[in-house]
């Protein structure tokens, strides 16, 4: 590796600068191809060369410390400094509360300056995996701030004063996918380095063999859902709309969102989830499952999606153990337990009460565990189930693991077993039922000759679920909700709604899908793979984005090309096959 960087650190000078240079010895290392880093150099080599590298936590953070000294030492010959940038969850905490803190214990709000950065050329920033802090993270944080010393409040879940909503509201910018949406400012450009899939292919990671018997599979909502529900609007022209509710019976209407400012061409869509069906259909799912004798399992994104997901997650918790929640609720509503922070939660609350009293309550837990279907579990030696901590199951990483894991998850006693994937919502849960019946019926994937899917993501400018977080509510009684266009006094939208609805808004703007189909198309025209629009013309969100892609491909070359637009079911099932044929696909995603 010394010999390597060497050799290298003389190529970095003359590569990055094109400086004609006599050969000397220590220039003998030849390159196959262009390192890695140089084509990072050059991008940042300005007249104030910098590149940010950002601070955050968990095993991100123990890579930078074994890593980032090597990056410096490495580009330092080029001239190119290496700024540390601190957006862990501490970080972040501790930028929004300087009235609570010394002068010397303040902190600069870093993501805002990165935020800000990001929407110049000079941007250059290497983004480590970051925690989306789920509510328990956020407290367990706080709490570890305060026993240093930090004098920070405490987070009121459940706020009930002008003070202690201002606070809520700051700690609301540290919860879930707080990061991503202020630096995600373009959209996105994903692919393996061939290296890397080389590696893969000749060291493969262990994979469990699939059985055509196995009865894993994917339970979704029939109705009631996002998808059921939603409507979606491209708008004329520059505008802007207030969030509305309206008690049933004629009451004057609430404001939940004063002012959401909108472009032309923009494309807003709304939907709500009906929680009486959502409990409904946990309820049969987990009797069904109780019958079959099958384990159960809860896939949501309780981090970025940060309002809806845990409201989610705490019906499931609610419903799973209704007899304990229902003898208990006078005890409950005392210690404040609420379920969208998951099991440990509750067990920690506990601990409050007289010994008889939680030993009571906890006998009770234990009794809904033998009359419900066996749990899946996150961690069997200490006990912890899958509906423990709310940010414990992240769907885009336990799904993968349940296809590496033949289509099985971990029991309480450490065994694998075939279980029931309970994803409420069906905007997303047909990927994962097709995957999961892809594998019953051609087994195990095969990483020594598969190949790879590469994506082209909708993200920038906080588009579609990322700009969610602030116009998502959870509905207090039965009524309608209405998206107003302040200047003509019209509904947009409306949706009836029922007592614990989640009704949410998402927003997309024309620039960015604009650029995303220019991207689809340069890398399609780059590779001369086939490059997949993952859109359903039976959601109304998507017949809208459909509508503008066809629209956006007359501006560019795509003779000679390979696109399609397909459902996500049939896009991932055609991605799927040319992958076992050994052919790349490109994904072309929205968020």
């Amino acid at each position: 590796l010394v010999t390597r960087t060497c050799g290298e650190k003389a190529l970095v000078r003359r590569l990055i600068f094109d400086r004609p240079k006599r050969q000397t010895e220590s220039d003998n290392l030849t390159l196959s191809r262009p390192h890695p880093l140089l084509s990072l150099v050059r991008s940042a080599h300005t007249k104030a060369a910098k590149i940010r590298w950002t601070l955050t936590d968990e095993a991100p953070a123990l890579a930078t410390y074994a890593f980032l000294p090597v990056v410096r030492r490495f580009l330092e010959t080029a001239g190119v400094a290496v700024e540390a940038a601190d957006i862990s969850v501490a970080g972040r905490i501790l930028a929004h509360f300087p009235e609570s803190l010394t002068p010397a214990q303040r902190t600069p709000d870093v993501l805002a300056s990165l935020g800000r950065l990001a929407k110049t050329p000079a941007a250059n920033i290497i983004k480590l995996p970051n925690v989306s802090a789920s509510v328990p993270q956020l407290q367990a944080a706080i709490a570890e701030l305060q026993a240093k010393g930090f004098a920070l409040p405490a987070y009121p879940q459940e706020p009930s004063s002008d003070e202690e909503r201002a606070i809520a509201a700051k700690y609301a910018k540290v919860l879930g996918s707080a990061v991503n949406p202020v630096l995600r400012e373009g959209n996105s450009d994903r692919r393996v380095a061939a290296p890397v899939k080389a590696y893969a292919a000749k060291n493969p990671h262990r994979l469990g063999a699939w059985s055509a018997d196995s009865r894993s599979h994917v339970a979704s909502m029939a109705d009631g859902d996002f998808f059921s529900a939603e409507k979606s609007h491209v708008c004329p022209e520059a505008t802007s709309v207030r969030i509305e509710f309206v008690p049933e019976g004629g009451a004057e209407a609430q404001v939940l969102k004063a002012e959401t400012k909108l472009q032309a061409g923009e494309v807003i869509d709304a939907s709500r989830m009906s929680a009486a069906a959502l409990c409904a259909f946990i309820e049969q799912e987990l009797t069904q499952a109780k019958a079959d004798d099958l384990m159960v399992s809860l896939h949501l994104k309780a981090t970025m999606m940060k309002v809806s997901d845990p409201i989610i997650f705490g019906h499931v918790v609610s419903v799973f153990f209704k007899d304990a929640f229902e003898k208990h609720a006078a005890t409950f509503a005392k210690l404040g337990v609420s379920p969208k922070n998951g099991l440990a939660s509750l067990y920690a609350k506990l601990k409050e009460l007289p010994e008889a009293e939680r030993a009571a309550i906890e006998a009770d837990l234990a009794a809904c565990y033998e009359s419900r279907p066996r749990l899946a579990m996150v961690d069997s030696d200490r006990g912890i189930t899958n509906l423990h901590v709310p940010s414990d199951v992240i769907i885009d990483a336990s799904m993968p693991c349940v296809v590496r894991d033949s289509g099985k998850m971990w029991n309480k006693d450490g065994k694998l077993e075939d279980v029931k994937c309970i994803i409420p919502d069906r905007s997303y849960a047909p990927i994962y039922h097709a995957c999961l019946e892809d594998c019953k019926a051609h087994g195990q994937f095969d990483v020594t000759t598969m190949g790879n899917v590469s994506n082209v993501g909708l993200m920038a400018q906080k588009a579609e679920e990322y700009g969610s977080h602030d116009k998502t509510f959870e509905i207090k009684a039965k009524g309608t909700v209405r998206v107003v266009d302040a200047a003509s006094g019209a509904a947009v939208f409306e949706h009836a709604v029922g007592e614990g609805d989640i009704w949410r808004m998402c927003q997309t703007k024309d620039a960015p899908i604009r650029d995303w189909v220019r991207l689809a198309v340069s890398r399609a025209r780059a590779t001369g793979l086939q490059a997949i629009f993952w859109l359903d013309a039976n959601r109304a969100h998507d017949a809208v984005l459909i509508a503008k892609v066809n629209e956006y491909l007359k501006a560019h070359d795509t003779s000679g090309l390979d696109i399609a637009t397909m459902p996500p079911r049939e896009a991932i099932k055609a991605s799927m096959a040319r992958a076992r044929k050994g052919e790349d696909t490109i994904s072309v995603t929205g968020n």
